[in-house]
């Protein structure tokens, strides 16, 4: 094979990674600003907090700076605000992957982060403007960043060899895990020591910054990049010729009849259920429950997401190391990989619930259980690329539809499901969670595959018969 060291698809890889790095930090920053942006009276009616546990001894807070504007949102508003950028994000992820597969994914993964950073810059003006404008803001940034993930998984169907996939898509993806740890504490110090609107600020301005070395440095496929070496663009081509389509017109209807897919959406749902729960509610569970704030302690909080992003980039290693040095087979390999990356998590998550007050234990388990998760990008999120290499960011596009949906439905449930907020009822949404991870982990077991499908290489109407 042609070397990985300043080749061109690690090029894009690396790329593509400080991207989704972006796109996770201009998601993820507005929740710790939130806190900054709301009059401290309105932020939560002070609900009964649990009396399991005992209080934590509070660190005497350093004055900090308080020349933001604040706003009086009460709660239900905060949540119409968090909620609003899952609403723009579910609407392009189909449109999105068909879009990628007909004008190609850089300009859509290109103007998908830069359209997001600029509505990123225009968020402190939205917000003094009133609440409404800042919500529709967020939802045209949902808007952006819901084409990114299928235009990137459109891109890798014509730059990642099979048998380099795991590694590839890994390195890009886990640039979303880096994003979350790296911002919701920065996001913090920043708010801490200058004002919010500078977390929308920075963030937005390195945004734009990526836009134009992405333009500059990228191309679609191997035969229009600029600087390829001949070797490493015939070594992808060659690697890739019986596993394209060159048909035009999208076969939806045996995709959607395609029991493999739908093994995939049944993962990405369930995965997401889990996933969404934890990064939307474990700063209630620990401040409510075990009495700490998390907000505090924005390390503890972004701790996980960085076990995650380690257990990515290392799965990711292991999955092509054995398929290409162990000879493991590709369905194999990524049902065992979604096997770990469900069950794993689900057992450690319901394990959080019955640990009492030891919160060192509680940050641990939840650790565990999200780094766990990491194996699952090996697993059903590059599975769209094996069954359909020719259609991945329109899979991508459909799985990712109903991947949102327990984004905007999970964390309601559980909202509704904790109004006493007592350790039985937040077992309650530990078990919900866990059984679907479950459920998910297994039918992905007994329906994926690993094979190109019939109806995703050319000439597939020929011989149906």
């Amino acid at each position: 094979s042609v070397p990985a060291c300043c080749s061109a698809r690690y090029n894009l890889a690396l790329l593509a990674f400080f991207g989704f790095f972006l796109l996770y930090a201009l998601r993820v920053n507005l929740s710790v600003a939130l806190v900054d942006m709301v009059e401290p009276n309105t932020s939560l009616a002070k609900n009964t907090t649990s009396n399991v546990c005992p209080e934590h001894s509070s660190t005497i807070n350093v004055p900090r700076n308080t020349t933001g504007e604040k706003y009086s949102w009460d709660a239900d508003t905060q949540g119409w605000i968090l909620g609003s950028f899952f609403y723009g994000y579910i609407i392009t992820q189909i449109p999105g992957g068909y879009l990628a597969s007909k004008i190609g994914g850089k300009l859509l993964l290109g103007f998908g982060v830069f359209s997001t950073s600029v509505f990123t810059l225009l968020t402190p003006l939205a917000a003094n403007l009133g609440v409404g404008y800042l919500i529709a803001v967020r939802a045209l940034e949902g808007l952006g960043e819901g084409v990114t993930f299928p235009a990137m998984h459109s891109m890798w169907s014509s730059w990642a060899p099979p048998l380099e996939r795991s590694k590839l898509l890994s390195i890009s993806y886990a640039g979303a895990q880096l994003g979350t740890v790296v911002s919701l504490p920065l996001s913090g110090l920043i708010c801490y020591y200058m004002n919010w609107v500078y977390v929308f600020y920075i963030f937005g301005a390195l945004g734009v910054l990526w836009f134009f070395f992405w333009m500059w440095l990228v191309s679609d496929t191997p035969e229009t990049h600029r600087s390829i070496s001949h070797a490493e663009r015939e070594y992808i081509l060659s690697s890739l010729k019986d596993q394209l389509s060159t048909q035009k017109s999208v076969p939806w209807r045996p995709m959607l009849e395609s029991l493999p897919l739908w093994a995939i959406v049944v993962a990405h749902f369930s995965y997401n259920w889990t996933f969404y729960t934890l990064l939307t509610l474990l700063p209630t569970y620990m401040k409510e429950i075990l009495r700490f704030d998390a907000q505090e302690n924005g390390f503890l909080s972004a701790l996980p997401y960085f076990g995650c992003w380690l257990c990515i980039i290392l799965s990711g290693q292991i999955a092509d190391y054995l398929r290409e040095k162990q000879n493991f087979s590709t369905v194999c390999v990524r049902k065992c990989f979604t096997l770990i990356g469900m069950i794993g998590p689900a057992v450690f998550l319901v394990a959080a619930g019955f640990i009492g007050c030891n919160y060192a234990l509680a940050v641990a388990f939840v650790t565990i259980s999200t780094t766990l998760g990491g194996f699952c990008t090996s697993g059903y999120s590059i599975n769209h690329l094996d069954i359909a290499p020719s259609y991945a960011g329109i899979l991508l596009g459909i799985t990712n539809s109903f991947a949102t949906i327990p984004g905007m439905v999970g964390p309601v449930i559980a909202k509704n499901l904790t109004h006493n907020n007592t350790v039985e009822e937040w077992q309650t949404v530990f078990y919900i969670a866990a059984s679907i991870n479950l459920f998910g982990a297994i039918f992905f077991a007994l329906f994926a595959s690993g094979e190109v499908q019939d109806w995703a290489v050319s000439g597939y109407h020929l011989h149906r018969n």
